[in-house]
């Protein structure tokens, strides 16, 4: 058994209070939980206006295929626009 955990540092430029990052996040992190099959959750910096932590974790029985699963995710977030990310860290476990 293989978890890939991704960690995603996120900048959103255009929110101007905790509501709208909110509304923003919610959308993506329920696209992505529905699009790919893994687990999604804010993870730090809840309280700041224009950035977010963001954690992945897929299960998988093979290294490559955790792999490829992080790396749709990240050109998924990359091609949503709503947000940038700032750093990506992955592991896998």
């Amino acid at each position: 058994m293989v978890i890939g955990v991704l960690t995603l540092e996120l900048f959103m430029g255009e929110c101007s209070s905790l509501k709208s990052k909110r509304r923003i996040l919610k959308s993506l992190l329920a696209r992505m939980k529905s699009r790919f099959n893994v687990s999604v959750a804010e993870v730090g910096l809840q309280d700041k206006w224009q950035h977010s932590t963001v954690g992945v974790t897929c299960v998988t029985n093979d290294d490559s295929h955790a792999h490829q699963m992080l790396a749709a995710v990240i050109k998924y977030v990359e091609a949503a626009g709503t947000v940038e990310i700032l750093d990506i860290q992955t592991e896998l476990l």
